[in-house]
């Protein structure tokens, strides 16, 4: 194939199986406080101590700094959506409502540095196949255009029903697919053997809720799969690269270089369309919301402003 090796039966189907999870994971950890508190801040606490030192050490497929960082960063997104989603004054904090956005920042910037840093790879690096070449650059561009025209942060809600999602109106779909095509790029490129599943099977396990689920809650859902994944992968760092499940990629130039393609023009065509909105209805991105007239805006917004009270008609007729 073109992307990848072969794809047997078997890994399609735990292919699903892990989008299943993660969504049901997701799922879980929205139910309630205290169940995110069980799986950000327990469980982690009982990996980092008896798990991860001897599974993702020096070595592994997952022992570099980046893994590290990775799901340390996740877990404190998911932490501090928390405190968003379930203390009032910090979600109308305009200062905490930043923290969102930087730590979604902060997430691409270290996946952006990590592109420039594979562009002069060659062969195996800890225990990963790199292919380095102009595609990491060309990919690492498109990520920081993705940086950049992260918008809207000011305008973050929490949704009215039990579930108290944290919504962001302003982050519609096409800021979330050229983020998806931009992440996958990025994982095919720096760590293509397990881009079938930390790629493709971790991107859809968060955009099928965000768009079918939840509208408005991406972010959300993206650090909590991502926390799952990374947790699940820091474990057992086997399963992506040395089980019966594992996918190889294709390591092939052309497709390394048609996906990061895709991802910069997919971004440059964001850029060029909120530049154009910035300039043409004079926004400013570091304090407006960009999206408001758009029906998808109003659709999100609608769905999770605080409900207008009736008026009885005996009050109308009294202010009569």
């Amino acid at each position: 194939m073109f992307l990848f090796e072969s794809i047997p039966w078997y890994s399609a189907l735990m292919w699903v199986a892990v989008v299943v999870g993660l969504m049901a994971l997701n799922e879980l950890a929205r139910l309630s406080r205290w169940a995110g508190l069980a799986l950000f801040v327990a469980l982690p606490l009982v990996l980092t101590v008896f798990v991860w030192p001897s599974t993702a050490g020096d070595g592994s497929s997952t022992g570099t700094w980046f893994h590290w960082v990775k799901v340390y960063s996740a877990l404190a997104g998911c932490i501090g959506f928390m405190a968003i989603r379930y203390i009032p004054r910090f979600a109308k904090n305009r200062y905490w409502l930043m923290f969102p956005a930087a730590i979604l920042a902060i997430n691409i910037a270290e996946a952006v540095i990590r592109d420039f840093q594979v562009t002069s790879m060659d062969g195996m690096v800890d225990g990963v196949m790199m292919v380095g070449g102009p595609w990491n650059v060309m990919n690492g561009v498109a990520g920081i255009l993705n940086l950049v025209t992260i918008c809207g942060w000011a305008g973050i809600i929490i949704s009215q029903d039990k579930k108290k999602d944290m919504v962001w109106p302003d982050m519609l779909w096409f800021w979330i697919v050229a983020y998806d095509l931009w992440n996958f790029a990025y994982v095919y490129n720096a760590v293509g053997d397990h881009s079938f599943y930390a790629g493709a099977a971790l991107l859809i396990s968060c955009t099928i809720p965000a768009f079918f689920i939840k509208k408005g809650a991406w972010l959300q859902f993206r650090a909590q799969t991502l926390a799952f994944w990374m947790m699940f992968t820091m474990a057992v760092p086997s399963f992506v690269s040395d089980s019966t499940f594992a996918v190889e990629s294709s390591h092939n130039p052309t497709a390394l270089f048609t996906v990061s393609a895709i991802s910069l023009v997919a971004n440059v065509a964001v850029a060029v369309y909120q530049v154009h909105r910035i300039v043409t209805r004079r926004k400013n991105p570091l304090k407006d919301e960009l999206y408001t007239d758009l029906p998808a805006y109003q659709k999100v917004l609608a769905a999770n402003s605080p409900a207008v009270p009736e008026v009885k008609a005996s009050e109308v007729a009294l202010a009569s």
